[in-house]
């Protein structure tokens, strides 16, 4: 018998956890909070309400994960400078230690995924991969009419 595509998935998904799960080993870090170190990373310094927007997340949950990553030492709390009222999120130079090391790990992901498929067939992977990702987008999406129902 054939294994299907969703399987698949689900074992890649698997594995990533897995691997997420030993990286974090003997750390404050979680999935969750890693998410919030990626988006400061790319986004830069950041206001609570729009890193909650960012990760689709409630501001209360925000709240917390900041809690926990300033506690450690990865992220800290300035003022805003055009806001009196805000404050920004923002990468310590640990967080930033942490994210460059990330960074790095990813690439070198990237570069021994790519070496276990053909070269001739990296662009049909990234087609395929991108459909799926956008399918799923659509089939997991917010609104959609049989979330409510339980269909699919």
């Amino acid at each position: 018998m054939r294994t299907s595509i969703v399987d698949k998935l689900l074992a890649i998904t698997d594995m990533f956890q897995r691997d997420m799960a030993r990286a974090f080993a003997g750390t404050p870090l979680t999935e969750s909070r890693v998410a919030v170190l990626w988006t400061l990373s790319f986004r830069g310094p950041s206001t609570q309400q729009s890193l909650a927007e960012a990760l689709a997340v409630t501001p209360r949950n925000i709240s917390g994960l900041v809690d926990a990553l300033e506690t450690h030492g990865y992220i800290e709390r300035v003022a805003h400078p055009s806001d009196r009222r805000a404050v920004l999120v923002t990468l310590t130079s640990n967080g930033e230690a942490v994210m460059t090391r990330m960074q790095t790990e990813h690439a070198q992901l990237e570069t021994e995924l790519r070496d276990a498929v053909d070269p001739g067939d990296w662009a049909g992977l990234e087609s395929g991969i991108d459909a799926i990702v956008t399918r799923l987008t659509e089939l997991t999406g917010p609104g959609r009419a049989d979330d409510e129902k339980g269909e699919r």
